[in-house]
């Protein structure tokens, strides 16, 4: 989902224990958790082939660990490699996929390379050419086919030999590509390799019928119009089909799926045996799923394996899981109960069981134990604001929770499943890594990594636990300022975001979410910050409490928040600030123009301003089409409330943004112009949706001067 990718980037890792009297600089609180104070991680973790000793990257070269033993040897150095790259030496070690203990790829100098290790010496077996413009580039499962797309075509190289698979001149038809459906429904990828390697099945999107969008390059002169296809709610949509190539005949297959030209292909799953295709086939209403199987050889349907319907929206997010040497058996991940889950399906007896329930979701599964009969996976189980590793039996349903700290924890488990690595971080830890056998549940610490803020002045942070009006508890945090004296009066700047697909409190380091926060913190205010109802890793009810009406139910949950730090004795309720980004910026102005007597200054950042300007896919799922809610859309669109303002509201925009498109503010400030209304605008010239590197420095400064100006007595 593409609305919350300026939050997530805010969402940096930092911490929220006492120190001493450093104070962050604009840029370390902006950038400094990726630059000087960056947390020590484990490098491009993996597990050896045979689950034994694990591998990881190290400044020059890779290492690899014996699990019993703890000895560490060198794998390959940049200087083996460069023995073998005379006349186009490597300046840095670049990311390499272990097929073996011995061989290896990677890619360099716009060549895909096999490397064997021969003695002690690493070697050049065979490189492929994929060219400067290659995107989207896959090794196959043989280890010596690769398929790419070049510009809006699929290309494949098997053995030096390169073919086009598809040769559409038109640029708007796409093959392969990664942004079908805009990324929604979990989709990161336009290419699937079958597993025998012998078939590549690919998104073919039409996207002609789709209406031109102008993004204007303005670093040059004159200025240079870049369309992009931008379909927005209500209009017509692009259409998509899955073909099926055959690498040893050269021919191209498309499956024969009926229904609507613009629904959604979501999903897409191989049969281990590489005879058939899965594909969730979903509705442009987004509220009927088909599970359907096709015959890969041929593209002709065989059968709809299972249904889902809701009254709102069915969204599925992952395609099928299939249990460790079975053709037939798999995990469908469903929402249908209210919470994402597991349930066991077969090809021929269809729904098995329901392998996990609760109250809570599974986040990811992380592969099987097949001789214990174990699935392995992360969850909410304990709480919504953590997430831990878990373990249950398929056949009896007996689950076990693998970690023991607090905390959001991620794992890679080994193919035999006996071994986990677990990656995990708390408000006090800014990064642990254990490994965990699985069988005893003994664990062996590989990192923990030292407090980088540890001499920075810090702020003190507190839960904030609050009722929605419904009785649902929403989880918050306040932010204190350092040097806090509660006979003092403050002022307070609300962050949120609050919109599909994001959280904010979590139990992470650090404790306050974010560098920025304690940099205003440590500058007089306190903050305030709070994930309502609509936002991520609730539960269905949970996040469809918006649907239809985005920005009243999220407005209703946040006032609650206001009314606690209202009560505060040392809030001044007079000069309180909000600030989001996309989601959060169609928050921050609604706020300002919905309820204009709540606060005082406004930062909002590339906002949403009315939905009907909004891509199809996410802004349909949550609102329908503009003709079946007009009501709703009415409600939350923000031109015809611009004479509302009481506040300070500075908006900000990034130029060449193409996820919420500069029209957005830009009919504001023509409304703003209309009536007579006054507001701050800055544009960030170069940037799409996020202002990040340096510029982003720039930004937040532009924000905290905002605040600065209007908040502080």
């Amino acid at each position: 989902m593409k609305l919350n990718t300026f939050s997530l980037l805010l969402m940096v890792l930092g911490s929220s224990a006492f120190a001493q009297t450093q104070k962050f600089t604009m840029a370390e609180a902006v950038n400094g958790l990726r630059s000087n104070l960056a947390v020590k991680n484990i490098a491009q973790f993996s597990w050896s082939n045979d689950g034994k000793s694990y591998i990881q990257a190290v400044k020059g070269g890779y290492v690899m660990t014996d699990l019993k033993t703890n000895k560490q040897d060198t794998l390959v150095s940049l200087s083996q490699l460069n023995k073998n790259f005379a006349d186009k030496n490597l300046k840095g070690l670049p990311p390499i996929k272990f097929t073996g203990i011995s061989n290896a790829y990677f890619s360099a100098n716009n060549q895909m390379y096999w490397i064997e290790k021969s003695g002690s010496e690493w070697k050049v077996k065979r490189s492929s050419e994929v060219g400067e413009n290659a995107e989207n580039i896959k090794v196959l499962a043989d280890n010596q086919t690769v398929v790419y797309t070049v510009k809006n075509n699929l290309l494949i190289n098997k053995n030096g030999k390169k073919i086009a698979i598809t040769n559409d001149s038109d640029e708007n038809i796409l093959n392969g590509a990664s942004n079908v459906h805009r990324n929604e429904f979990g989709i990161d990828t336009g290419i699937f390799p079958s597993p025998n390697a012998e078939h590549i099945a690919f998104y073919r999107m039409d996207q002609t019928m789709v209406a031109d969008y102008p993004v204007i390059d303005w670093s040059v002169t004159p200025a240079v119009n870049h369309n992009v296809k931008y379909p927005m709610a209500g209009q017509t949509s692009h259409q998509v089909t899955l073909g099926v190539y055959n690498i040893k005949n050269a021919s191209t297959t498309f499956l024969n799926i009926e229904g609507e030209k613009d629904q959604y292909l979501t999903a897409v799953t191989w049969s281990p045996d590489s005879k058939y295709i899965f594909v969730g086939v979903l509705n442009r209403g987004q509220n009927h799923m088909k599970m359907n199987q096709y015959d890969a050889a041929t593209g002709n349907l065989v059968k709809t394996l299972f249904e889902e319907t809701d009254s709102k929206y069915v969204e599925p997010q992952h395609p099928l899981t299939f249990f460790p040497n079975s053709n037939t058996d798999f995990i469908w991940q469903s929402q249908r109960t209210g919470y994402n889950h597991l349930f066991h399906y077969s090809l021929e007896k269809g729904l098995v069981a329901q392998i996990t329930k609760g109250d809570w979701l599974v986040t990811d599964i992380l592969g099987f134990n097949e001789k214990k009969k174990e699935i392995y996976f992360t969850s909410t189980k304990e709480t919504p604001l953590e997430k831990h590793l878990y373990k249950i039996n398929w056949a009896n349903f007996k689950m076990q929770r693998l970690d023991n700290a607090e905390g959001v924890h991620m794992g890679i488990l080994s193919s035999d499943g006996n071994y986990l690595y677990d990656m995990y971080t708390n408000a006090t830890t800014p990064r642990a890594v254990n490994i965990i056998n699985t069988n005893t549940l003994k664990t062996a610490t590989i990192l923990t990594a030292e407090n980088t803020l540890k001499n920075y002045q810090r702020p003190e942070v507190k839960n904030v636990n609050l009722i929605a009006d419904d009785g649902t508890p929403l989880y918050g945090k306040i932010i204190l300022p350092t040097n806090f004296d509660p006979n003092k009066k403050y002022p307070v700047i609300v962050y949120l975001y609050n919109g599909p697909h994001l959280q904010l409190i979590t139990n992470t380091f650090p404790a306050s979410g974010n560098l920025w926060y304690e940099y205003m913190a440590q500058n007089g205010y306190i903050i305030f910050t709070m994930d309502g109802r609509g936002s991520a890793n609730r539960g269905m009810k949970f996040e469809q409490a918006v649907f239809r009406n985005l920005g009243t139910t999220e407005m209703n949950d946040q006032m609650k928040g206001v009314e606690y730090l209202k009560s505060l004795p040392y809030v001044d309720s007079e000069r309180m600030g909000i600030h989001g980004w996309s989601f959060g910026g169609f928050m921050t102005t609604s706020f300002m123009l919905r309820h204009p007597e709540v606060f005082k200054v406004g930062v909002a950042g590339g906002p949403v301003i009315d939905w009907k300007m909004y891509e199809i896919m996410y802004g349909e799922r949550y609102m329908d089409t503009p003709e079946e809610n007009p009501q709703g859309y009415a409600t939350a669109n923000l031109l015809d409330k611009v004479q509302n303002l009481k506040g300070k509201l500075l908006m900000i925009h990034g130029a060449q943004d193409d996820v919420v498109v500069w029209q957005h503010s830009v009919k504001f400030i023509k409304s703003a112009v209309d009536n007579g209304v006054q507001l701050d605008y800055f544009v960030y010239p170069g940037h799409p949706h996020n202002v990040i590197g340096k510029d982003r420095v720039h930004l937040m400064q532009k924000v905290t001067d905002y605040f600065d100006q209007y908040l502080k007595k």
